[in-house]
């Protein structure tokens, strides 16, 4: 006979019922959130936590905040940037005039710059507008000090003092007769125009080449400039072919799709209303301390956190088109300069992965290591397809453009030259400044133009 086996009793569980469980979910984070105020409240720390952003507070003001006609912000986009933009027909976008924060300052022309530009120029200044995107602009730059613009502005002035402290150093306004005497004056360094120089910031972060050809043409020209410089490629890279221009991302699909504006319309003022809690607040600042990626330092035109490697294309038809939109817009903006005498330099924009590997700084190995193996193969390839289009212009217009190649920024910077992989730091706005100081001041149009010596 077999001893029948019985297994021991037990007790059945009582599972909660699923409605009674949806139910207790809130209650949950309901005493979650008193015990995370509570927690706060002892621990001292409820201003800090009121002001805490979840990011550095210099890459909230850099952010962009786009706003509509009514100066609020776009549903379903970002809101919580310092920097704010308004949608502007031609251009794609502008800054809103007369706004500022501990880290920039925008006059009411939309101009980072502390003061006003008036249309009217005065008797004694001479002009030079700097264009481009966030590089130009100075993003990430602890003050308007630090830009590049301010740093151009500064050496020109500089040289000024130059010329009146040390007139001998620099070749005479009336060249002299003989032959030795003229040999000796004109070895010497051409005195520039003189006057008062103001650079004027007129950057946008995220703009392209299609941006900066309409607002030199719509915005820049009635303020008289006397030369421009533009500082530009980066953003025509990552574009798409089939954008003229960097636009305010998903207008046009937010327009079209209107349940579909009004569905992120309510889940972005649920995040909102999520994120604003003590209980994720202070999961954040003590637990998690977010950091923004390299790709969202990077590209300031957009919310998205795809990385930077897809924005690039592998078809080399592709990349051969984003970079034939480069080459037209500029030549476009070399045809308006000409016919309004205007001196124009155009500079291709320095990246991290022009810098090499001998001399990047720590902080620029973490980032090139982020970016990986396949962005700067692909960077290093578009950059030298940018190149040869910048070397083509010259060759075309030699009279009417300067054109200059900043890619490979290779000096031996103490504290690193980028901030992530595009936009730089104050040591390296002060090197670029330095480059730009020097084809400023070969430009024809800004020298005093001696005499023609006698036969």
């Amino acid at each position: 006979m077999f001893k029948s086996r019985r297994r021991p009793y037990r007790k059945p569980s009582r599972q909660l019922p699923l409605p009674v469980f949806l139910a207790a979910i809130p209650l949950v984070l309901i005493i979650l959130e008193l015990l995370a105020r509570i927690l706060v409240g002892v621990t001292g720390n409820s201003a800090k936590l009121d002001a805490y952003e979840g990011a550095d507070p210099i890459v909230t003001a850099y952010c962009l905040k786009f706003l509509d006609k009514t100066k609020q912000p776009y549903d379903g986009l970002p809101d919580s940037g310092g920097l704010a933009a308004q949608r502007r027909l031609a251009v794609g976008y502008s800054l809103v005039g007369n706004q500022k924060s501990n880290f920039w300052r925008i006059n009411e022309q939309g101009f980072r710059d502390n003061n006003p530009v008036p249309l009217t120029k005065p008797k004694n200044e001479i002009r030079i507008f700097l264009l481009g995107g966030s590089t130009a602009f100075g993003q990430g730059n602890v003050n308007n000090q630090a830009t590049l613009a301010s740093k151009i502005e500064a050496r020109l002035n500089e040289r000024i003092a130059q010329q009146k402290g040390s007139p001998e150093k620099y070749r005479p306004k009336d060249l002299p007769f003989y032959k030795p005497e003229l040999e000796k004056a004109l070895s010497l360094p051409p005195q520039i125009r003189e006057g008062r120089y103001r650079v004027i910031n007129a950057a946008v972060p995220g703009y392209a080449s299609g941006n900066t050809l309409a607002q030199l043409a719509l915005q820049i020209l009635p303020y008289r400039p006397d030369g421009i410089v533009v500082l530009d490629g980066y953003a025509d890279l990552m574009l798409p072919s089939n954008q003229a221009q960097t636009d305010i991302p998903h207008t046009e699909t937010f327009l079209n799709n209107a349940p579909g504006h009004f569905w992120t319309h309510l889940t972005q003022q649920f995040k909102h209303s999520l994120t604003d809690t003590y209980l994720v607040k202070a999961t954040k600042y003590w637990l998690l301390r977010p950091q923004p990626s390299v790709s969202e330092l990077s590209l300031v035109a957009t919310e998205q956190t795809t990385p930077l490697e897809k924005h690039l294309t592998t078809d080399s038809a592709e990349l051969e088109r984003r970079v034939a939109r480069y080459r037209n817009h500029h030549k476009q903006m070399i045809g308006l300069m000409a016919g309004a005498k205007i001196p124009l330099i155009l500079a291709v924009q320095p990246e991290i992965t022009g810098r090499g590997n001998s001399k990047v700084s720590p902080r620029e190995q973490t980032i090139l290591q982020e970016l990986g193996l396949g962005y700067r193969q692909r960077m290093q390839a578009s950059y030298a397809e940018l190149a040869q289009a910048s070397q083509q212009l010259q060759k075309a217009f030699p009279k009417n453009v300067k054109t200059l190649n900043f890619y490979k920024l290779d000096n031996d910077f103490r504290n690193g030259a980028f901030s992530d992989a595009v936009h730089l730091t104050e040591e390296g706005n002060a090197v670029l400044a330095e480059r730009f100081y020097r084809a400023i001041t070969s430009l024809p149009n800004l020298q005093l133009t001696p005499p023609k010596p006698p036969r």
